[in-house]
């Protein structure tokens, strides 16, 4: 990948989200909450700053569940069968997913509260 023309890397990365959008149901679940949750902002008119917090926590979901998809397709290529070192590092991506969803979770109350 060093050395390619950026629109080639660029073609590479459209190519991930492509490949996570056709093989990956969180991937696609994440997402369309997520436009969801844009959609709702939209009709609730928040400030700049809301807006910003929202695509934050929004790419910070998806990023998430892209690292854990691609440490779930390479335990599985690098070691097929169960293994316990594999389970742990499969379980805390999957960790990491929880732990953003929370977080954005926690961003929608406080919006919400802040308009009530």
């Amino acid at each position: 990948m060093k050395g390619r023309p950026f629109h080639e890397r660029l073609r590479f990365a459209t190519d991930g989200i492509l490949e996570m959008w056709r093989n990956e149901r969180s991937f696609r679940t994440q997402t369309l909450l997520g436009v969801g949750a844009a959609l709702v902002a939209a009709f609730l008119r928040p400030p700049p700053i809301w807006w910003a917090i929202l695509a934050i926590v929004i790419g910070l979901v998806l990023v998430t569940e892209t690292v854990n998809s691609t440490v779930e397709t390479l335990a599985d290529v690098l070691h097929p069968g169960p293994h316990p070192s594999i389970k742990v590092a499969t379980d805390m991506a999957a960790g990491g997913v929880l732990l953003a969803s929370i977080a954005a979770i926690a961003v929608g109350l406080c919006f919400i509260f802040s308009i009530v």
